[in-house]
């Protein structure tokens, strides 16, 4: 694919003005709801992926001018501020309600954004693929390593496959996610000794899992675009 012609729509006048610093506290204020758990992509001044935020931390760097929302419209990237996104969403609201998803406010509802851009940032993608929890349950896929078996984060925990004891390390390599029974089972042991057989040798990934898993959801279609081999690496902050 070849690279989008940028383009804008850019609304004027005190009136839309007035309609922005009347939504901006109810956004910032309201309660946690499905809309405002959702993940927004962000990107440099070139158009690279360098973090993922929620949609609380989105809407702050929109309204302070420092992010314009980013679409992508028949092959082409549009980008909009803060008070073009809003007038905007109420023709989304007529024409394609059901393609959205809205965050309410007092006076007006507005289209949830995907993607990002920050106007004073150029600064390149991490390089690496931070080790922790979360990470580690996406790459497992939740999936205990020992017996397969699917479960919620909640019901997983974590498992030096060579225990500490033994001097195994706090790895990539070394640790995977294991249901309660079968941590259990294992307990102090090497995998060999307690007789059970990992589903799939740990390693490190070359991508962020939990990227991976947001990217590959209908919900966040729109990452595709922004995302290739060369900067899946991005640092996730809540």
């Amino acid at each position: 694919m070849g690279e989008p012609a940028l383009s804008g729509w850019r609304a004027q006048g005190s009136a839309r003005r007035l309609v922005v610093d009347a939504v901006a506290p109810s956004i910032s204020s309201a309660e946690a709801g499905s809309p405002l758990n959702a993940s927004v992509l962000v990107l440099n001044r070139l158009f690279m992926a360098v973090r993922v935020v929620n949609i609380r931390r989105a809407f702050q760097l929109l309204y302070k001018r420092m992010a314009e929302v980013v679409t992508v419209e028949d092959g082409s990237f549009a980008t909009y501020d803060f008070t073009t996104w809003t007038e905007l969403s109420q023709y989304k609201k007529i024409f394609e309600p059901a393609q959205h998803e809205w965050i309410h406010t007092v006076r007006l509802e507005i289209a949830v954004p995907r993607v990002i851009l920050l106007l004073g940032f150029d600064r390149m993608p991490r390089n690496d693929v931070k080790f922790n929890r979360r990470n580690l349950f996406a790459r497992d896929g939740n999936r205990c390593q020992y017996c397969g078996r699917k479960f919620a984060s909640s019901e997983l925990s974590l498992d030096h496959v060579i225990p500490r004891s033994r001097g195994g390390k706090t790895t990539w390599d070394n640790v995977v996610c294991a249901c309660v029974r079968c941590n259990v089972r294992k307990g102090g042991r090497t995998p060999h000794e307690a007789g059970v057989r990992l589903v799939r040798a740990p390693q490190k990934p070359r991508a962020c899992p939990t990227l991976r898993l947001h990217a590959s959801s209908a919900r966040y279609r729109t990452w595709q675009y922004f995302l290739d081999n060369a900067y899946w690496n991005i640092e996730l902050v809540d």
